[in-house]
């Protein structure tokens, strides 16, 4: 009995079992069908945009080919200003470093006592030499009115004669000794050669100085330039009077114009010196060091706001906006600055709408919200 009692209790246990599966099925099964005809019957929700944008169109601008180059400012030409008397002492120094002087104004006087007392004598000299040529050359005359009395030989007439030549050469020779000392009087003013900013100045007041030490230096006309260090195999790209952007170690920025190109190359660098004229600026001195840009070519370019170019992976990228209000990105080649502005020499065209500003926070085929014309332009979620 027992032995036929176990086959019947486990397979009733397998009924039941089997019994339990079917219902979870079919209860998750009915679950199921609840929620999909729930969906049916809700609408689904929009999608919502990914960032509001404000787009502009592509435009142009005119965009210059450009040769970077370093260099030194220096003076354009300076001027070496020295004593040209020997053994006076300095009484006054008029300028100093920095000083702007014309032509002609006086930069600095040597004491005159000296040079009076000399100038004095050599007056004294020059009317006792007039004074004997008068005398020589009367006697000359009375001699020669004699010379056909028979009174005098004619050996005496001829001294006479030698000695009113000789009288004369003393009055040339005291007027010339007078001249110079007169010079020597003018000397003792040291005058500036040309306009002009002072660089620099050794003169001290109470030196006694020799001829010829230099006193002041100064920079003609105030004129710098900046002398370049371009490439040998650079220079046909460069012309005479072309424009040139030069940037000094203090910031300022100025326009220069290429004067001329040394006629000569460096055989160690295998450069050349680029002589640019600049023009007076506060803030650019003489020993600075500045880089600039020959400017060689203009021309017409198409160009994007700078905030608009993303670079991913090394690639430079646009985002246009679709009818349909996404984002296509699209990877453009750019090529020189403008400003703000980008040229771009491939991949886009002229009347393509492109995000302005944010393209960093989209991906290619976001939902964007395009906001009207002359809203803010910052971006926002």
């Amino acid at each position: 009995m027992p032995r036929l009692a176990f086959p019947r209790i486990h397979s009733c246990a397998s009924v039941l079992a089997l019994l339990t599966v079917l219902g979870t099925a079919g209860a998750l099964l009915a679950g199921a069908d609840s929620r999909a005809a729930a969906d049916k019957a809700e609408p689904s929700a929009p999608a919502r945009p990914a960032l509001t944008v404000s787009t502009v169109r592509p435009g142009s601008a005119e965009i210059s080919d450009g040769l970077a180059a370093n260099g030194n400012i220096a003076a354009w030409q300076e001027a070496s200003i020295g004593a040209e008397s020997n053994g006076l002492r300095l009484t006054e120094v008029r300028v100093n470093v920095g000083d702007t002087v014309r032509a002609g104004q006086v930069l600095a006087t040597f004491a005159t006592e000296t040079v009076r007392a000399d100038v004095a004598q050599a007056r004294a000299n020059l009317l006792e030499a007039q004074a004997s040529a008068a005398e020589s050359l009367a006697n000359a005359e009375r001699a020669r009115l004699l010379s056909q009395s028979g009174a005098l030989s004619q050996q005496q007439i001829q001294q006479y004669a030698t000695a009113a030549q000789t009288g004369q050469a003393r009055v040339q020779a005291a007027q010339a000794m007078l001249d110079a000392q007169q010079l020597r009087m003018k000397h003792t003013q040291v005058l500036a050669p040309d306009s002009g900013v002072i660089s620099s100045r050794t003169a001290t007041v109470g030196a006694v100085v020799g001829a010829g030490t230099e006193l002041f230096r100064m920079v003609r006309k105030g004129r710098l330039e900046w002398r370049a260090d371009v490439a040998s195999s650079e220079l046909p790209r460069i012309k005479a009077g072309g424009a040139v952007r030069v940037t000094a170690a203090s910031g300022a920025q100025v326009q220069g114009k290429v004067r001329t190109i040394a006629p000569t190359v460096d055989p160690q660098t295998r450069n050349a010196i680029v002589y640019v004229d600049l023009p007076a600026h506060a803030d650019i001195r003489a020993g600075m060091f500045a880089r600039g840009e020959f400017v060689l070519d203009r021309r017409q370019a198409l160009t994007v706001p700078a905030s608009a170019v993303v670079v991913r992976d090394g690639f430079s990228s646009v985002f246009e906006v679709t009818p349909d209000s996404h984002v296509r990105m699209v990877r453009v080649q750019t090529g020189r600055r403008a400003g703000d502005a980008v040229e771009i020499t491939a991949g886009l065209t002229a009347d393509a709408a492109i995000v302005s500003l944010g393209g960093a926070f989209l991906n290619d085929g976001d939902l964007v919200r395009v906001q009207p014309a002359g809203a803010a332009q910052a971006p926002s979620r």
